[in-house]
């Protein structure tokens, strides 16, 4: 065999990321058409490109459905208890602070019982990346509406439609001080991929908000269809505004088909770090 046909071979039986997965986790569990598994695969991109040595990243979780998302990649990895992901996180970057660390969550986890967490996190500037796998709904346990649940959008606890306004969390991440804040759909898996490797570049606490599908919980209640319906609808409807001052602005609203739904990195800015107080 040639020395092309050994590369060749080796190029079609070994991805990049590879190493970054835990093969012997896979097949995973995730349902057909779920935004997850392109979360964890852009989150491992970033990994490979930051030129942090692989030895120095933590991934932290807490529960739901991208919860799952700490036991698939092969780094250091807690799968926590439920909404407390980030003050497991704040532990090992504030007593640990050459590692960098991340947490992968859902937006129930992070910002209903986890909420409190979030927004001190972001407050004290911890040097932490966030990222946010919205699906607008708890997937995991039934398709309950939650705290990102678009007006009008429906889930088992809301079948005429959900009534209380949403979090925006971009908006929210920015109030309570995040320095590094975007959004993205998995749809968008360059810019996605770019927004965690600049926040990994950075330090401070940085929010990164993804919307992904849900088809068998929030799709399948709103009459959305497959995860490729919804991500057409983020195909249509999408519009980038990078630098956006006027973030507050930027609600989710899948009932008017004619509102645009804004994604891109929004802030990135310098601040002090929250550090371990040293006697």
């Amino acid at each position: 065999m040639s020395a092309i046909d050994i590369t060749l071979k080796t190029a079609a039986n070994e991805h990049p990321i590879d190493h970054l997965l835990r093969a012997d986790r896979l097949p995973h569990i995730l349902c057909p058409g779920c935004g997850i598994g392109t979360v964890i695969h852009g989150y491992a991109h970033a990994i490979a490109a930051s030129g942090i040595p692989e030895d120095n990243h933590v991934c932290v979780s807490g529960i739901g459905c991208s919860g799952r998302a700490a036991g698939y990649v092969n780094v250091d990895s807690y799968h926590s208890t439920h909404g407390r992901a980030l003050p497991f996180a704040l532990g090992i970057a504030v007593h640990r602070p050459e590692l960098k660390v991340t947490v992968i969550s859902g937006d129930g986890d992070l910002s209903a019982i986890g909420g409190n967490h979030l927004i001190h996190a972001a407050r004290r500037n911890v040097d932490l990346t966030v990222i946010c796998i919205n699906n607008f709904n708890y997937g995991m346990t039934g398709g309950q509406v939650g705290p990102t649940t678009p007006i009008g959008a429906r889930g088992t606890t809301a079948p005429e439609g959900a009534v209380e306004a949403p979090f925006n969390l971009p908006y929210l991440a920015k109030a309570t001080g995040a320095v590094f804040v975007a959004r993205w759909t998995i749809l968008h898996v360059r810019e996605f991929q770019d927004a965690v490797l600049r926040a990994m570049q950075k330090k401070g606490f940085c929010f990164i908000e993804v919307l992904a599908p849900c088809p068998t919980s929030f799709g399948k209640s709103n009459k959305i269809g497959d995860g490729l319906h919804e991500v057409e609808i983020y195909r249509e409807r999408c519009r980038i505004e990078n630098g956006a001052a006027n973030i507050e602005d930027f609600d989710i609203d899948l009932v008017d088909e004619t509102k645009p739904i804004v994604v891109g990195n929004f802030v990135d800015i310098e601040r002090k770090i929250f550090q371990a107080h040293k006697r």
